[in-house]
């Protein structure tokens, strides 16, 4: 697989990473361990490089999957994880302060079994601690050798500036894909002016665009999309016209709906790499194809003209959570 730079951090991964959440948490049960180590050794073996986890995928459960999973091959690849909820629960808040992230780097360190951190995201913006006090710690840990490079997630363009002045930020990692393009106003310019490189997570929609989700569709009790508005039936079906459009525009190209949403999010920008998840080899296989397909201009233009014509419905997260992005 190709690898791309992202930003001007120096930091070279695959074109497309593995998101590993859905392995142990969010999207119903988790995957037996056995069957999950081995998607993970094969997402390797197939050219990817850079694996994605985060303490409160479990909680922690994920981030020592992935140490168990990565421990032979730990020097040939790239290992992102993240902090910022108390006791890595979602549901019990934010926490990044100084004494929180240094702990929680340690106890990350034990579980993905390594010396280093290469990529330490905050998890979501904490209003209670100043963002130039996260990066301070963030550098700090970068000059003991704990962490090479600093990240943020779903954070607004005044906290990326702020925390790129202390300590610079080497990815951003936020929701992105064909039916949701917000960040194209204001997060993509200032990425592109600062130099930092963005990680799509989402980059399939949380599945729907894939095509295997419609308004009959019924989810795991644990499945966080059960909470999520876009994905009510009402929704799902307002939002099929966008799935019929990919189908048209991948049956053109020969490919599946899932290999045109993630080639198209390659071909927006050098320095951006989606980290679609997976607990399916298929689908696996299908994602990584995607780094195959070249959009020409009038491809890209074709999607585009059909988009404009599209309004997707729904909320993205639910209320209580949407207040924690983009701050």
């Amino acid at each position: 697989m190709h690898k791309r730079q992202l930003g001007s951090s120096g930091l070279e991964v695959s074109a497309m990473g593995l998101g590993c959440m859905s392995l142990s948490f969010g999207y119903g049960p988790a995957q037996e361990k056995t069957v999950a180590i081995q998607l993970i050794r094969e997402a390797f073996d197939k050219g990817v490089n850079f694996f994605d986890s985060a303490e409160a995928y479990g909680p922690y459960a994920n981030e020592t999957l992935l140490g168990e999973a990565l421990a032979p091959i730990r020097d040939q690849v790239v290992i992102a994880t993240k902090f910022g909820f108390r006791s890595g629960l979602v549901s019990d808040g934010l926490d990044s302060r100084p004494e929180t992230i240094r702990a929680v780097t340690e106890a990350a360190l034990k579980r993905l079994r390594t010396d280093r951190i290469d990529l330490l995201y905050q998890h979501r913006v904490d209003p209670n601690v100043p963002i130039e006090d996260v990066a301070g710690t963030v550098k700090q840990l970068i000059e003991a050798g704990k962490v090479r490079h600093f990240g943020l997630s779903e954070a607004g363009v005044q906290a990326i500036r702020r925390a790129h002045a202390v300590q610079p930020v080497t990815a951003l990692q936020s929701e992105y894909s064909l039916w949701w393009r917000e960040p194209q106003a204001q997060i993509l310019p200032t990425l592109e002016e600062l130099g930092i490189g963005f990680v799509p997570f989402s980059p399939l929609g949380k599945g729907f665009l894939t095509g295997s989700i419609d308004e009959r569709t019924t989810f795991a009790a644990d499945d966080f999309r059960n909470l999520v508005p876009r994905f009510s039936e009402e929704n799902r079906k307002a939002n099929a016209h966008l799935v019929e459009v990919l189908g048209q525009i991948a049956e053109g190209k020969g490919a599946t709906r899932a290999q045109i949403a993630l080639a198209w999010l390659l071909a927006q920008k050098p320095w951006i790499v989606p980290i679609p998840g997976t607990t399916k080899r298929h689908r696996l296989e299908e994602n990584l194809g995607a780094a195959e397909i070249i959009l020409t201009a009038a491809d890209l233009a074709s999607i585009e003209s059909a988009l404009a014509r599209i309004t997707v419905v729904g909320d993205r997260y639910p209320a209580h959570l949407q207040q924690r992005v983009n701050r």
